[in-house]
Parts: C-alpha cells; sequence; structure tokens
C-alpha cells in the first residue's frame, strides 16, 4: 500500500476550490473548465491548474468534442469516494448540537443524482421494494440481482432482457449504498444506472439546471406511489399535490 499516493490523493480532494469542481461533477455530467471555476470560486488560469492535477491523478478524465474540452468524473469508485467523504462531512458536528443528517433542501433529500444512480428518499424506497420482493439480496456491503428482478421491475416499464443484461459487464451489477440524507440504503452499480436512466427518460424525474437534485413529476409521482405503495409512499416528504 502506497501511503504517499493515498495522502496525495487526499490532499487533491481535500483542497476547497478542487473539492467545488468534484462536487460540481457529482451529477455524472461533463463541464468545461470555464463552468468548473465558477463551480471552485476561481479564476480559469487557477481552475486550469486544479483540473491538470486531478486528471493527472486519475479523478477526472477529459473528453474532446471539436475545440471544447469537457472535464467529468473518471469513475464510479470516484463518485463513491466522494459521497463517502460527504457523508463523514455532514457528521463532524459538535456532540452537544443535534446532527441534522443530509442536505437541508427537501428536494436533495426527496430525489437527486449521485453520479449515475439515484440517491434520496426515492432511492431508497425502491431499494427497500426490490430486496422485499426478492429481486435483490443484500448481504453486507455486496448485492446481488435475482432472477426475480426483471418481473418485479416489469411494474415500472423495464423489460426483462434490459434488466438482465444490467448483470452481463465488468462493473458490479449492483451495490448497496449508505444514502446520504436517509442514512439507509440506495442501490448503485449497473441495476441502480439503469433505474434512473429510465426514470429521467420517462419523465418521471426531471434534471434541474446547476444542482444535483431532481424534480419529480406528477406523472412520476403517480407510477412511483402505485409500484411502491400508498404505505411506503407516504413515508416519503412529497408534495400533497402529487
Amino acid at each position: 500500500m502506497n501511503t504517499n499516493q493515498i495522502a496525495r490523493v487526499a490532499s487533491l480532494v481535500g483542497e476547497p476550490a478542487r473539492t467545488g469542481m468534484l462536487v460540481a461533477l457529482m451529477d455524472g455530467r461533463a463541464l468545461t473548465a470555464n463552468e468548473l471555476a465558477g463551480a471552485g470560486n476561481v479564476s480559469a488560469a487557477t481552475a486550469s491548474r486544479h483540473l491538470a492535477l486531478l486528471v493527472e491523478s486519475g479523478l477526472l478524465r477529459v473528453e474532446k468534442q471539436g475545440r471544447h474540452r469537457y472535464h467529468r468524473l473518471a469513475s464510479p469508485d470516484v463518485a463513491r469516494v466522494l459521497e463517502g467523504i460527504m457523508q463523514l462531512a455532514s457528521q463532524s458536528q459538535p456532540a452537544s448540537r443535534r446532527i441534522a443528517t443530509g442536505p437541508r433542501d427537501a428536494s436533495m433529500r426527496l430525489a437527486r443524482t449521485c453520479y449515475d444512480h439515484l440517491a434520496g428518499g426515492i432511492a431508497v424506497a425502491i431499494a427497500e421494494r426490490l430486496v422485499e420482493d426478492g429481486a435483490v439480496v443484500v448481504e453486507e456491503d455486496t448485492a446481488v440481482v435475482t432472477d426475480r428482478a426483471g418481473a418485479v421491475l416489469e411494474g415500472l416499464g423495464l423489460k426483462s432482457a434490459v434488466v438482465h443484461a444490467a448483470g452481463e459487464g465488468r462493473r458490479p451489477p449492483c451495490r448497496p449504498c449508505l444514502d446520504w440524507g436517509e442514512r439507509r440504503m440506495h442501490l448503485a452499480g449497473r441495476l441502480g444506472a439503469l433505474i434512473c436512466s429510465h426514470c429521467l427518460q420517462m419523465g418521471w424525474l426531471l434534471q434541474k439546471p446547476g444542482t444535483r437534485a431532481l424534480e419529480l413529476t406528477p406523472r412520476g409521482a403517480a407510477t412511483l406511489r402505485d409500484w411502491l405503495g400508498t404505505e411506503r409512499w407516504s413515508k416519503l416528504t412529497v408534495n400533497p399535490s402529487t
């Protein structure tokens, strides 16, 4: 184990401007250097130096499209580390104060992106339903997608073949991820990414500019309420009109 390399990565993530840039990329988008300069509250020249270090260290990767260069997180592993740091940061408050977990923004608590998968109350509720129906079996820090997953997720309009295809490839098919706000598990991995992209494509959730928070639409509320069940749905912080 190279402790010097661990310390170097920690110092790269821990610098405030670079932290702002990395957090801005947690919704899975690719952003330009100018956009990330704004996220880090630094000049374009300073941002360029920060980004070069993050790319060199393997935390970011660059995509070229025409004359433009876009930066994004290098892998889901990087996003997982950042989410873990955010969880720790939210807990590091004086013991004499009551600790409020997770984001203060109600929309962030309800639904947000965590790199390429869903997080927040809705994501936790989806994970609970999949576990209860035997579609996913969770054991400590691992999760297995079972043969029942296709049938269970057909209720959300996902075809069985598409669900089973999520189990193929080098990336883990599914893994539990402790939710920053709920302190309970939501699902990451290829299955988590599939559910997230499906909810966005169906218009049940909408991406909001400049934030990881997702907007729940009335159609999404009706569909998810029917699939999750009214008892589980009633526990979520949802606008009464939905």
